[in-house]
């Protein structure tokens, strides 16, 4: 039987198709007032999966429009009731980025920013949530309801809406161009085959999970994904940060899962991947046909794009493998246990 994971994340397509015609308008206002009143910094307010969202948002801002992003802390304001400086969000846009648009400490932080000037623009699906209705600007994800625990669709469209800001903000034509092809690819992506990877993570094992630059905030989605739905510890690094002791404890038979994309990064995480191999690790790599792979690395399929886009694909492609893994070790990846749909932490 389909589980709610495989079908929602099967919709991801259909999902950037609409989103594209429902942030038109909106997206054209915000762009126009970007060009015309640049910020400083950009401040994101997200958690869990739209935390790791808004890494991949801070790479494209920080490489395509040169301006400085920063994560917030969401205790800072609800924990702690500490709020900015006066005067620190004048000139400051704030990104935040959620399904439910609910959680208490999430909108203590987005409002906190808000009322001390900041733009607020809010990426969300739930165009009823009190942060919708708090935001300057709204962009809805038009992911449509998302039932399983596992969110899927909801992390692309949060991604894809990121692109198409920055493509529009940037005025980048490749980047703009790349992402007319983007919901066709998914449709592609959601079918490749990653089951040869079933073997080198169907374990009680550790493993570590490996991206940089555009593909690191993937990787840490991989890795939330495999505790969530596989019951596996995986942790998320970059490949420049794994070598900074994380990589002492690997060994033979140690599982990594890697995802590279076609540029520098990318050939970064070729790089450590063929050093775990040499170790003995169990490594499969996400990279894309274009690219050599290691020796002795397990390669998985994945599609040549712009390499902003290329996590986009890869994540999901590793949907669709996480599921089927989920299943494989017995477990529902609708119900992963002691968790529920919307967190409301405070």
């Amino acid at each position: 039987m389909t589980s709610l994971m495989f079908s929602e994340a099967a919709e991801a397509a259909q999902v950037v198709r609409r989103q594209a015609a429902v942030h038109h308008d909106a997206l054209t206002r915000l762009v126009e007032d970007l060009r015309a009143n640049p910020p400083s910094c950009v401040v994101v307010c997200a958690r869990g999966s739209s935390d790791h969202a808004g890494v991949y948002g801070k790479y494209l801002i920080e490489t395509l429009c040169g301006v400085p992003v920063a994560a917030a802390a969401p205790s800072v304001a609800s924990v702690y009731g500490a709020v900015p400086a006066a005067g620190v969000g004048a000139n400051v846009l704030c990104l935040a980025i959620s399904q439910s648009g609910r959680s208490p400490d999430l909108l203590a932080s987005a409002l906190a920013w808000r009322d001390r000037g900041a733009r607020l623009v809010a990426l969300v699906n739930d165009e009823t949530s009190p942060l919708a209705l708090a935001a300057d600007v709204l962009l809805p994800l038009s992911a449509g309801p998302e039932k399983s625990v596992a969110a899927t669709k909801s992390f692309i469209a949060a991604l894809s809406a990121q692109a198409a800001l920055v493509a529009a903000w940037s005025e980048d034509a490749a980047l703009t161009q790349a992402l007319t092809t983007l919901p066709a690819q998914l449709e592609a992506a959601f079918e490749l085959d990653w089951s040869d990877a079933l073997p080198v993570l169907d374990g009680d094992r550790s493993l570590f999970v490996l991206g940089r630059g555009y593909g690191l905030g993937v990787a840490r989605e991989a890795a939330l994904k495999l505790k969530e739905t596989c019951a596996l510890h995986a942790e998320a690094f970059s490949s420049a940060e794994v070598r900074h002791g994380p990589m002492a404890i690997v060994r033979d038979g140690f599982p990594v899962l890697a995802f590279a994309g076609s540029d520098a990064g990318g050939d970064d995480v070729a790089a450590a991947c063929a050093e775990f191999a040499e170790r003995g690790a169990a490594v499969a790599l996400a990279i894309a046909e274009t690219s050599e792979t290691p020796p002795a690395v397990l390669r998985l399929p994945a599609l040549t794009a712009h390499p902003a886009i290329q996590p986009i694909l890869q994540i999901q492609s590793f949907y669709r493998f996480a599921e089927t893994l989920a299943r494989r070790r017995g477990l529902d990846p609708d119900r992963p246990a002691f968790l529920k749909k919307v967190t409301e932490t405070r």
